[in-house]
């Protein structure tokens, strides 16, 4: 097998779906992973039409066993892992300005976006250790910068700041293992999530993901991307 193994979480849709095409396009081997089955062999089966190979898993990413499985399969199949590449994401309807937003949203909100990116980095690095040039990227959003922070979506705001602070924990502590760990602002995107209105198409959305995991040099760790380009936290 040649190309670099990737994991892209969220990639049944939108962004993740635009990552994985990219990517196997490039020569990677892309395992592509949803929550529920359906939707990742459906995404799947989109790409085989256009010639392209991925490994559909399911990934449950607030579930601990799910996690385990992909960890597992993982091993069983490539024996390591080159990047992971941390882009499932929620903004839920309910999210609203900051003196209003019900806990609950927030608790679910960093559950998905911002615990779960620090749990796949915890049990995936021994996998990621075993590449020449491992990568993580924490898929953010520049509602999450600290420079020019609102007060609406405040679930979505408070836990992309927090995967921010994550990326930096997280490049700080591997850095001895030579695995770089970023963090990419893809823009605001014509996705589900993104809505009709907004200014860029999905492909260049997920461009500063796909440059991260293939092709930006590997001593570039601990930085917020956008456009290929650092910017401020």
């Amino acid at each position: 097998m040649k190309g670099k193994t990737i994991v892209v979480t969220g990639a049944n849709r939108g962004i993740g779906y635009e990552i994985a095409r990219q990517l196997l396009a490039r020569g990677s081997q892309v395992i592509l992973t949803a929550r529920k089955s359906e939707a990742a062999q459906a995404a799947a089966e989109g790409l085989e039409k256009d010639g392209l190979k991925p490994t559909a898993q399911v990934l449950d990413v607030t579930r601990h066993e799910s996690v385990e499985a992909l960890s597992q399969f993982i091993q069983a199949k490539f024996g390591k892992l080159d990047v992971l590449i941390n882009n499932a994401g929620i903004l839920l309807d309910q999210d609203t300005e900051v003196m209003q937003v019900d806990l609950g949203t927030v608790r679910t909100t960093l559950e998905t976006n911002t615990l779960a990116p620090l749990h796949l980095a915890q049990r995936l690095t021994p996998l990621l250790r075993a590449s020449a040039s491992g990568r993580i990227i924490n898929v953010s959003s520049g509602m999450g910068a600290l420079t020019g922070m609102g007060s609406d979506h405040a679930a979505y705001r408070l836990s992309k700041a927090a995967l921010n602070a994550l990326t930096l924990m997280l490049a700080a502590t591997l850095q001895a293992d030579g695995i770089a760990v970023n963090a990419a602002c893809p823009g605001w995107v014509r996705t589900d999530m993104g809505g009709p209105n907004a200014e860029r198409p999905v492909a260049q959305g997920a461009d500063t993901p796909v440059w991260l995991a293939l092709d930006a040099p590997q001593n570039l760790t601990g930085k917020f991307v956008r456009d290929r380009r650092v910017i401020e936290w």
